[in-house]
């Protein structure tokens, strides 16, 4: 069993920690006694009561996030861990593809990324220890559509690896989780469209579902934790078994 105290001293800094996953990674881990670190595009979405501290910016705004950055380590100290949760896309086929599509994906969900964790994660190899985790995307390990993004996700996969090999010996871990479709307010623009998609997915996935954010939280938590400290580099899919192979293929070729 999981102990309550399990972060108890740790500071953990969760960006994107207003959205979807963010808000249950931040309910989790202050559940199991951290001191959470907030840190979103709004004052708004940093409303939860879990939150010890809040950092606004834009990872679209490079002043912006390097100002972020003095900010938490001037106010909060070097984090124990960091989770990169922060994300977006849009783009959904290369056919919406333009230049500044691919510009914006790739600034916010590889470039932003990089900017904003790359001095923390340099402090905790100075000070000698510290657990990064990266939300990254099945759109990194096979093609499920929003190109740009999938290519800004396989990037982070790349640049976590880039940690764990070369900080390794410094104390820091990094791991990277890739969950698939969660059921999030992220949905809601293709729910709009079609309300029966979440319904269609079904048949994809192995397990006959879609993840929910509480299971991808514990996925995080894990690698996070001391429970995985002989864990880096990792990427784990938490995708109810879409990456493991075509179901539908099973179900309609094979099985026909």
């Amino acid at each position: 069993m999981v102990s309550k105290a399990e972060f108890e001293g740790r500071t953990v800094v969760v960006t994107g920690a207003g959205g979807g996953l963010g808000t249950a990674i931040v309910a989790l881990l202050a559940g199991r006694g951290a001191r959470v670190v907030g840190c979103d595009q709004s004052e708004e979405a940093l409303a939860s009561p879990h939150l010890a501290s809040r950092h606004v910016f834009n990872l679209l705004d490079r002043v912006s996030v390097e100002a972020a950055v003095a900010a938490v380590l001037d106010k909060d100290g070097v984090p124990d861990i960091l989770i990169n949760n922060a994300g977006w896309t849009r783009a959904e086929t290369l056919g919406a593809l333009t230049a500044d599509r691919i510009g914006q994906e790739l600034d916010l969900n590889l470039t932003g990324v990089m900017t904003f964790a790359d001095p923390l994660v340099k402090a905790m190899a100075a000070r000698g220890s510290g657990s990064v985790v990266f939300i990254s995307s099945v759109n990194a390990i096979a093609h499920f559509g929003n190109p740009a993004y999938a290519a800004a996700k396989a990037g982070i996969n790349a640049y976590a690896k880039a940690i764990a090999v070369e900080l390794g010996r410094s104390g820091v871990r990094a791991n990277v989780v890739c969950p698939g479709s969660i059921r999030t307010a992220a949905w809601d623009h293709r729910l709009a469209k079609n309300p029966d998609i979440l319904g269609k997915l079904q048949r994809l996935y192995p397990l006959g579902r879609i993840v929910n954010a509480s299971e991808v939280a514990e996925a995080v938590a894990f690698l996070a934790s001391d429970r995985a400290s002989g864990v880096t580099g990792v990427v784990m899919p938490v995708d109810a078994g879409l990456t493991a192979g075509c179901l539908p293929f099973i179900d309609d070729i094979v099985g026909a």
